[in-house]
């Protein structure tokens, strides 16, 4: 990510400004390139989640998500 950067929550459409150093708002930034024998072969999804949308999404899932608690924070 760029230094002072808008990012869009490709879900609810809220705009966010991020800056490296003090991210105040976590966003969930996912990057797809998907293979041969998929349907969608040689094609690449990019997109972003705010936290809320996040929570929203995994809330939908049959296999709850994992947590972990980190030791450290950077």
């Amino acid at each position: 990510m760029q230094k002072n950067e808008f990012v869009v929550c490709n879900c609810c459409g809220r705009k966010f400004f991020v800056q490296p150093d003090k991210n105040e708002m976590e966003i969930v930034h996912v990057e797809k390139e998907w293979g041969y024998f998929s349907r969608k072969d040689t094609t690449r999804h990019i997109f972003d989640l705010c936290e809320e949308c996040y929570d929203k999404w995994i809330l939908e899932f049959k296999i709850p998500v994992e947590e972990k608690e980190s030791l450290e924070l950077l």
